[in-house]
């Protein structure tokens, strides 16, 4: 994507120790120096990781007293936004793997929400770049997903978690098609970051560059469809990106047992109208 400037090009510029730090930075890992546009995306992710530690804070002060925090405000404020948000990704997670698994997996893909959510927002500022439309912070977001869901994977299942890659056992004679399946499951599972990060990465880069334009050729008026749009596009791809991550870590903790005790269950109720259609 097109480089752009943006206030953090001009704080990178006003500060040398930065700039050096980042150049050192860039030699000791990628073995080149980092320029100011190289480090804008870091320097932003930076960002919004402070800001919403900051507001957090700023929350966490005012829900401490239990029986007056269960009381909800008359307006909107910081306290209701978070609620909102919150409440409304632990909802989707709740209704897709159950309480029980949303509450244990909640703080990963709440945190993956908050971040996506307020870079993509960053964005829509004159003058800010959205995080999100790097592919390097995208791929560092998804990457912590791909851990997190083999690793809860492992955790849950165990040696189950390695086996059920080679699909259902066919014998002897099936040994070259076990394997088949579990190389394709393999390349399938390390594609779902690279997915995940292209997704986002590409729909946040492209909904900015638009804005860009239009608001440099409209100047003075402000483009407010555009914008409205763009409110639209940070919300839905904030909601994708954490809903394809619980969809992957509900498909690496689910036991096959799980898959069985519906259908025991519903064979034993069809048995049963069975038995009393036939009395």
């Amino acid at each position: 994507m097109p480089e752009h400037t943006s206030f953090f090009s001009y704080l990178i510029a006003m500060f040398p120790a930065l700039g050096a730090n980042m150049k050192n930075f860039g030699n000791t890992l990628m073995g080149k120096p980092v320029s100011a546009h190289q480090a804008e995306p870091l320097v932003s992710a930076i960002f919004v990781a402070l800001l919403i530690i900051g507001l957090a804070f700023a929350v966490k002060g005012k829900v401490v007293d239990y029986k007056k925090s269960v009381i909800p405000d008359e307006k909107l404020t910081l306290r209701t936004f978070f609620e909102l948000i919150i409440s409304m990704f632990y909802g989707m997670m709740k209704d897709m793997m159950g309480p029980k698994r949303a509450k244990r997996y909640f703080p990963i893909i709440g945190t993956a929400a908050l971040f996506i959510l307020f870079g993509n927002f960053l964005g829509m500022i004159p003058g800010f770049l959205p995080p999100t439309s790097n592919m390097r912070i995208t791929l560092g977001c998804s990457f912590i997903i791909f851990c997190a869901f083999n690793y809860y994977g492992i955790k849950e299942q165990g040696a189950g978690y390695f086996t059920h890659l080679f699909g259902p056992w066919l014998g002897p004679a099936g040994i070259p098609i076990n394997i088949l399946i579990f190389v394709i499951e393999v390349f399938s599972t390390c594609l779902r970051p690279i997915t995940l990060a292209f997704r986002l990465f590409i729909n946040i880069a492209v909904d900015h560059l638009i804005l860009t334009i239009f608001m440099g050729i409209v100047m003075l008026l402000v483009p407010i469809p555009l914008l409205i749009l763009g409110t639209l596009v940070c919300f839905v791809q904030a909601i994708v990106f954490c809903l394809l991550s619980s969809i992957f870590i509900t498909l690496a903790t689910e036991h096959h047992d799980e898959h069985e005790a519906p259908a025991k269950g519903h064979a034993k109720h069809d048995d049963h109208d069975a038995e009393k259609a036939h009395a």
